[in-house]
């Protein structure tokens, strides 16, 4: 059982039964729709796609306060370790096994923030779930090995459109990943990123098997 609370914007926590907390993606402070401060956060593990502000956010910080490990490409657990950090550094396709279970990297389509790097998605299995992560990415046809090899029941997807994919994209990388269940976000934070998510979740729920799941910031889900 995997209890999933999001914070706003791209930010997620996931709550295993072993007691670890991970982070996806800390953008909390300025963050408009964030439902908590940076400093209520606790974690033992913080996943960043890539560098750009509004995904790297408190990373930093919130790793120092609770002795967390990052993970994330290689060139950001490298920033990560000069700040004092603890970081494990992965690359496009690795994978590794830690103690709440593995990670693997995957392709996203999206700057990285970071010279040299790449901006990436995780694919978490931990207590016998599949849970895609995407970050910001625009559509890419490799959903589907991802969709074949590793069927996500839960898949977490941007849909605000402008910087990531929007929402008839997203529908698409829903039906490519094969995914049981699909929770949106990177949208309504700000203007430009203005979506209807109803809207997307009936077009996921017409045109794919998944069932998609809208939470507001500080809602939780329970896979």
């Amino acid at each position: 059982m995997l209890k999933f609370t999001f914070l706003g914007h791209a930010c997620f926590s996931m709550e295993t039964e072993g007691g670890e907390t991970l982070l996806f993606d800390p953008f909390i402070t300025g963050n408009p729709q964030a439902s908590v401060s940076a400093e209520e956060l606790s974690a033992n593990y913080i996943l960043i796609s890539h560098a750009h502000m509004d995904h790297l956010g408190d990373a930093y910080d919130i790793a120092a306060r609770n002795d967390a490990v990052i993970i994330s490409s290689s060139e950001i657990a490298v920033a990560a370790q000069e700040r004092g950090a603890d970081a494990h550094g992965l690359h496009i396709g690795g994978s590794h096994r830690f103690p709440f279970g593995t990670v693997k990297l995957t392709l996203a389509l999206h700057g990285s923030g970071i010279p040299g790097g790449h901006a990436c998605g995780f694919l978490v299995g931990c207590d016998g779930k599949t849970v895609y992560f995407a970050g910001d990415t625009g559509l890419f046809g490799d959903m589907r090995l991802i969709g074949e090899l590793h069927r996500p029941d839960l898949a977490l997807l941007p849909i605000g459109d402008n910087y990531t994919m929007g929402p008839d994209d997203a529908v698409v990388a829903t039906r490519f990943l094969k995914a049981r269940q699909v929770i949106p976000y990177h949208y309504n934070t700000w203007p430009l990123i203005e979506v209807d998510p109803l809207l997307f979740k009936e077009k996921v729920e017409q045109q794919t098997e998944a069932d998609c799941i809208i939470l507001q910031p500080g809602e939780s889900y329970t896979l």
